[in-house]
């Protein structure tokens, strides 16, 4: 298979245009802060670009961030600018008509930011541990559409667990299906190639993240996808795909359940961008100066990562009180009219 993606990302497509499907197309309304970071971006890199969400989490300033299936190099640059001179941001990519694209426009991105904190590796993200990249040193990884063309995901995954600080966060958006998805498709170049073969049941999502030792996986977002390209539309049949960003913490201890301790966290409103609210996950909007009662594992989440300094903390663990009232465990992605329950939230 890595032999099809190389292909199809190195000769096939020549640009966004050349897509048959909305899977590897970011449909996403682009936030306003985020724009000018985009418009800056040289026009072959923009062109080049085949994601499916936006993987530009907030508070970012100085930290190293690894982008994992990089391509030619757009969320590395926006990336770039995000973190500033004093962070650092490493891609990596397995297909060198990509990282060319990506490596010819570096001095353009240098003088343009007026710093120097990119860095492009080729290899393969199954095999992060091969790369000489150090274990534990990053604060956030990034991907984006990408997992789902790997055919060893858990390897993903537990590479991307590995190279995480303690309270780092693999943050990434991908393709998934509403069950798994026949062999037949899997092994059609296109149907793969397109995002689809290689998209993940979301329940088998979910298992493969908690092996990896992401015990809690949050779903940030996601938006259902349209198969535009007659032809593959009838080989989908009544499979629903849909793009889905989420975050996963590297925290160990996290308990498999919402579990209450009576707890609660006040915001700041103190990250830059969002001075009314923070949105951790698409169930935990939690308003600007507002008592916002949380389970443990959300606690963990604002109290032992870079969020930690825009929060009041109220209440320990001293006390148990049971599950967490609403806390649910149905299908994230949810027919239309439906309301959507939590993976795994309070």
């Amino acid at each position: 298979m890595n032999d099809l993606v190389k292909d199809y990302y190195g000769r096939v497509l020549q640009s966004s245009r050349d897509l048959r499907t909305s899977a590897c197309c970011d449909a996403d309304s682009m936030p306003g802060w985020l724009r000018p970071h985009i418009e800056r971006i040289h026009p072959e890199v923009r062109e080049r670009y085949y994601g499916c969400g936006l993987v530009c989490p907030p508070l970012l300033e100085g930290c190293r961030v690894l982008d994992l299936g990089c391509g030619a190099g757009r969320d590395v640059y926006a990336l770039a600018q995000l973190v500033g001179a004093h962070g650092e941001v490493i891609g990596i990519d397995m297909t060198p008509e990509q990282l060319d694209v990506a490596g010819r426009h570096q001095d353009y991105h240098r003088q343009l930011f007026g710093f120097d904190n990119v860095m492009f590796l080729e290899g393969d993200i199954e095999q992060l541990g091969t790369l000489g990249l150090e274990p534990g040193s990053f604060d956030v990884i990034v991907s984006n559409c990408v997992v789902n063309l790997c055919p060893d995901k858990d390897a993903v995954l537990r590479g991307a667990h590995s190279l995480l600080k303690p309270g780092g966060e693999f943050y990434f958006s991908d393709v998934y299906a509403d069950r798994r998805v026949p062999d037949a498709l899997r092994r059609d170049p296109v149907f793969y190639g397109e995002c689809l073969g290689g998209a993940l049941y979301w329940n088998d999502f979910l298992g493969i993240a908690r092996r990896a030792g992401f015990t809690d996986p949050r779903q940030v977002s996601e938006r259902r996808l349209d198969i535009g390209d007659a032809d593959l539309r009838a080989q989908a049949g009544e499979i629903r795909f849909a793009s889905a960003t989420w975050r996963l913490f590297r925290l160990d201890g996290l308990e498999t359940a919402c579990e209450d301790y009576g707890q609660a966290v006040r915001y700041r409103g103190s990250v830059p961008g969002h001075a009314y609210r923070f949105d951790l996950d698409r169930h935990h909007a939690i308003e600007s100066g507002r008592v916002f009662p949380v389970c443990g594992n959300t606690w963990r989440m604002l109290a032992e990562t870079r969020f930690n300094p825009h929060f009041e903390f109220i209440g320990d663990f001293s006390q148990h009180y049971g599950l967490f009232a609403g806390c649910a465990g149905d299908a994230p992605f949810a027919r239309s009219g439906e309301v959507p329950a939590a993976a795994s939230c309070c």
